[in-house]
């Protein structure tokens, strides 16, 4: 139960609104550690309940120490797209519902006009995207001395987009901090390491086993096709006949401008999204995919960064990601919340490689299936079989320490910090 982990009954009573009754694994872990006050590193996958885990224990921050008079932002959360901070505004205004807690958003795209109105506003909780806020920071619309707690969402997906300097010189704006949290959906690698250890100090690190009832399960398979015209037979069958609602990965603009078009040649109605897209045009694409007008949406990785959409039911990866990490985040747009979902690989020869790597990165074996009136006439190669690793955590939780002047303060101490 919620009650259990000390919040105030107006964030208990706002989380029972939106449907939940009881934690989930990472909210258990993160929570009672986050109103300790220490720096977290937090790992968990998609659609476990993430947000509300550093929602919430921001939320009870503000409610146990209530500013004394009016200023400038004291929650700042980062997040790497537009569609994420969005949803974490949205979610943050639901958790603060019962109370006065007043919250802003702030991304790219949107008129800076829009920006001012929100600033001039007193918010307790801010999300927004880090380039747009550090325009505003540099412009000196936006204060960061009042900053009490940094939080950094998919912190993997803003190193991916190139956000690692932009973030740190946001940090370093918010100097006056007391606490930081970074939540990632992998804490491996070293890029990952060095960008915490740039924001962090000695952070507790966290990670969380879900439980089978929050585990997103991903049936995973893969088609295998003898050339392109092969391939675009294989996703148009399945388009046709399989799915409800998917989401189909291609590599490249010009990819997608192509199979956007053929589909339409064959009466299949989609949307798209595309890197450099007006806002305008994004948010219209996104209403007819979310509200069911049209059942299947066409992305490159960059544009689909940041979709949360409910009861997606397949994730079709037409062209094969660059990288391990970016085929576990497309994924991640299926299976949500406990849901059951589908990806499938359309692979070619040269696509085996790829394939194998991803299989040993997600520990999980990717079978072939067929179509039976579409069946490939070459074979195809072996996939090693990814080994296991047998020391798994659940619900682990370290410290990683280490010095820095300056910092480390305790949220204890808040009130003769000013």
């Amino acid at each position: 139960m919620f009650e259990q982990l000390e919040l105030h009954p107006d964030l208990c009573h706002a989380i029972a609104d939106m449907g939940y009754t009881e934690p989930t694994s990472i909210q258990s872990i993160v929570i009672p550690v986050a109103m300790e006050g220490k720096d977290i590193m937090a790992s968990a996958p998609t659609g476990t309940g993430k947000t509300a885990a550093f929602l919430l224990p921001a939320a009870q921050f503000l409610l146990d120490y209530p500013r004394e008079q009016h200023g400038a932002t004291r929650v700042l959360i980062l997040s790497p797209t537009r569609e994420l901070a969005i949803q974490t505004y949205e979610q943050a205004l639901a958790i603060t519902a019962n109370t006065e807690l007043n919250c802003g958003v702030i991304t790219g795209g949107i008129n800076y006009g829009t920006d001012r109105d929100t600033l001039a506003q007193n918010i307790d909780i801010l999300v927004a995207t880090p380039g747009r806020l550090y325009e505003h920071i540099e412009k000196e619309s936006f204060n960061c001395r009042d900053i009490e707690l940094l939080i950094l969402d998919e912190a993997d997906r803003m190193l991916d987009m190139g956000f690692r300097t932009v973030v740190n010189q946001i940090a370093s704006e918010a100097q006056w901090r007391k606490q930081s949290m970074l939540f990632s959906a992998t804490l491996e690698g070293p890029g990952i390491e060095h960008f915490a250890k740039d924001i962090l100090v000695n952070p507790e690190s966290l990670s969380a086993d879900p439980s089978r009832k929050e585990k997103a399960k991903v049936h995973q398979w893969y088609h295998l096709a003898d050339n392109s015209a092969h391939k675009y037979e294989l996703l148009k069958h399945i388009l046709q006949h399989q799915i409800t609602s998917a989401i189909v990965f291609v590599k490249t603009r010009e990819r997608l401008q192509q199979l956007k078009d053929r589909l339409a040649s064959d009466d299949i109605d989609t949307c798209w999204l595309q890197g450099d897209m007006p806002q305008d045009k994004r948010n219209q694409a996104m209403s007819r995919f979310k509200n069911g007008e049209v059942n299947i949406l066409i992305a490159t990785d960059v544009a689909a960064r940041g979709i949360d959409v409910d009861n997606i039911s397949h994730v079709i990866n037409f062209d094969m990601p660059r990288t391990s990490d970016v085929y576990l985040h497309r994924i991640g747009r299926t299976a949500r919340a406990g849901a059951k979902g589908t990806a499938i690989a359309l692979v070619e020869a040269h696509d085996f490689a790829m394939l194998s790597r991803i299989a040993r990165y997600i520990k999980e074996v990717i079978k072939p299936r067929v179509i039976d009136e579409l069946r490939p006439k070459h074979k195809a190669p072996s996939i090693k079989k990814p080994k296991k690793n047998k020391k798994t955590e659940k619900g682990t939780k370290k410290s990683t320490k280490r010095k820095k002047k300056g910092r480390g303060k305790n949220i204890a101490s808040r009130k003769q910090d000013g």
